[in-house]
């Protein structure tokens, strides 16, 4: 579970938002599929401090959206399907 933890890729580590976690769960989205998305997904920068993590699945795509914090912390906001 991932819940409160700190997942790093590469030099980033990401943080998932209480709030992001919450509408995961009531989205149907569990924390291993979200751990998922940000370990092996696409990493795609949009803005000046914005990204998403895309994982593409069986039942459609997963979408992490965060926000970089400082040099390498970034936290995930949102996480839908899309």
């Amino acid at each position: 579970m991932i819940y409160r933890d700190i997942i790093v890729r590469g030099p980033w580590e990401v943080k998932i938002s209480n709030h992001a976690y919450n509408q995961a769960l009531r989205r149907g989205i569990y924390s291993f599929t979200i751990e998922s998305a940000i370990k092996c997904g696409r990493m795609e920068w949009f803005g000046k401090n914005y990204v998403k993590f895309v994982l593409e699945c069986r039942r459609g795509r997963l979408i992490c959206l965060g926000e970089k914090k400082t040099h390498n912390f970034i936290k995930i906001l949102t996480v839908e399907w899309g």
